[in-house]
C-alpha cells in the first residue's frame, strides 16, 4: 500500500546505502528497511503516537522498538 508520506524510489536509492542491517555488515539483516523508514516518516509527518500506527506498517510495538534501537 502506498501512503502519501512514503518516500519515492529515487529518494530511497539515496538513503539505502547509509542504513545498517545490510548484507556484509556486522549484526542482523534488516527485513524491510524501506518500509521501516516510511513508517518513521509517517509518524513524524502526522504527529501520531506510535500506538496509532496503521496495521499496514506493522505492529506498533515492534516498529517502535526498532526505532528506539535505531535512533
Amino acid at each position: 500500500m502506498y501512503c502519501r508520506f512514503d518516500i519515492s524510489g529515487a529518494k530511497w536509492k539515496l538513503i539505502e546505502p547509509h542504513l545498517t542491517g545490510q548484507p556484509g555488515q556486522r549484526g542482523g539483516i534488516a527485513k524491510d528497511n524501506w518500509k521501516f523508514i516510511n513508517t518513521v516518516v509517517w509518524i513524524l509527518k502526522t504527529g501520531s503516537p506510535w500506538r496509532d500506527l496503521t496495521p499496514d506498517y506493522g505492529k506498533w510495538s515492534t516498529v517502535h522498538q526498532r526505532f528506539i534501537r535505531w535512533q
